[in-house]
């Protein structure tokens, strides 16, 4: 098997695969262009969109070069996959603003200086812009059937369920089609890489190009990966795990990998880091404290940089140990103008951030979840004053491992 579809698979990236052998062999005989798509509903990916990340840097690792496709053009009308309702409808000027920051993201995982490997950047509004409606339809939609695209899973569980499916959505797979046609053209762009709920779309893409011009591609497809808990991966009861610090501290997304579930974290080690498979391995008989910090470093590493991964684990330790001011923790700024005015702690907690609902506050008070300074306050009308704060700082951590400081300005 080819070097990159064998480590592809001992990572645990790998899905659904058209014409396997074929790719590999080829994959054995030359460096291809391969491409994933992002769209740009978001200012910042999460972590849901991490696997793909992964994938970007395995094809590099590999001597391939990747295309990513931010899609302005298609997030102007919504991939339908695994939505229960039409998404909203974006500006361009919010679409452009996203496309800049995922893109910012994006080169944060990836080697932009080898010119061999540094990914291509293409945004398909530059060719979805100018389409022909007849000629569209003439050229490209008489390769569709109607028949077909209804068995699609993107389709057919929005009906299965008796959800409205809008024609705008409904043409979402015929543009992503396009999409790998025009970059076949283009960038002899053989392989589209993308999550399980894309296997519809890719396999389109694969088949218009063959009818077309009779080229062979592929198309890879990675799992949907789910916590053990069985949640969605990116998604926590405090919100999206966003990739962008703007949204989501250094500090913080350490924090969602330390925190990761015993059962995840030898999988979440192959996935998510560069560490070899046969380094990991040898892991398997390490302490699992230990290993949800080496993961927590690595992941932060990747994104934030080493310096940000050793100041989250400091700031951690610091905050277990009851460090009451740890100088790595997350800090953020409170005006003293709401400390003079008497903030009870319900108003206060809010104003940090750390939670955004009084009621999910007043469950953590009662369950006292709530510290200040190390000291658990069980009073939702406790007043927050200027002596709690020793120079300017004060504590506030919610259960064992949400602590920030905050700051007075």
């Amino acid at each position: 098997m080819n070097k990159f579809l064998k480590e592809f698979k001992d990572r645990g990236y790998f899905y659904q695969c058209t014409s396997e052998d074929e790719l590999s062999n080829l994959l054995n005989k030359e460096k291809i262009k391969a491409y994933i798509g992002f769209d740009c509903t978001a200012e910042s990916l999460h972590v849901g969109s991490l696997l793909q990340i992964m994938c970007l840097r395995l094809l590099q690792k590999n001597g391939h070069r990747p295309i990513v496709l931010l899609g302005g053009g298609t997030t102007r009308i919504g991939d339908p996959s695994g939505k229960d309702k039409t998404r909203k409808i974006l500006s361009e000027e919010e679409i452009e603003k996203n496309i800049q920051n995922i893109k910012n993201i994006l080169k944060k995982f990836l080697d932009n200086d080898d010119p061999t490997i540094k990914p291509i950047f293409v945004n398909n509004f530059t060719w979805l812009k100018n389409l022909n409606y007849i000629s569209f339809l003439r050229d490209i939609g008489k390769h569709f059937t109607i028949n077909r695209m209804l068995t699609f899973d993107s389709v057919k569980l929005r009906l299965d369920r008796e959800q409205s499916l809008s024609y705008m959505e409904f043409n979402y797979m015929i543009l992503q089609a396009y999409d790998f046609l025009e970059l076949n053209k283009k960038e002899n762009c053989v392989l589209q890489i993308g999550g399980s709920d894309q296997w519809g779309n890719i396999v389109n893409g694969v088949e218009l190009i063959k009818r077309y011009s009779n080229n062979q591609t592929f198309g890879l497809t990675t799992p949907l990966i789910t916590l053990a808990t069985g949640s969605k991966m990116g998604k926590t009861e405090n919100g999206a795990v966003w990739l962008d610090e703007k949204f989501l501290s250094a500090y913080d997304y350490w924090q969602f990998w330390r925190n990761i579930d015993d059962r995840d974290v030898i999988k979440f080690i192959k996935m998510f880091t560069d560490l070899e498979i046969s380094e990991i391995e040898k892991l398997k008989k390490k302490n699992i404290n230990e290993l949800k910090i080496l993961l927590a470093n690595k992941t932060t590493s990747l994104l934030h940089g080493e310096k940000a991964a050793k100041n989250s684990e400091q700031a951690a330790k610091e905050a277990f140990s009851g460090n009451l001011l740890g100088s790595n923790l997350p800090s953020v700024n409170i005006s003293l103008e709401n400390i003079n005015k008497k903030i009870n702690l319900l108003d206060f907690i809010l104003l940090s951030k750390l939670e955004n609902s009084k009621s999910e506050i007043r469950r953590l008070i009662k369950g006292n979840a709530i510290k200040i300074n190390d000291n658990i306050i069980s009073n939702e009308k406790f007043i927050i004053d200027r002596n709690l704060f020793k120079e300017n700082y004060l504590k506030l951590s919610i259960g064992k491992k949400r602590h920030i400081k905050v700051e007075l300005n």
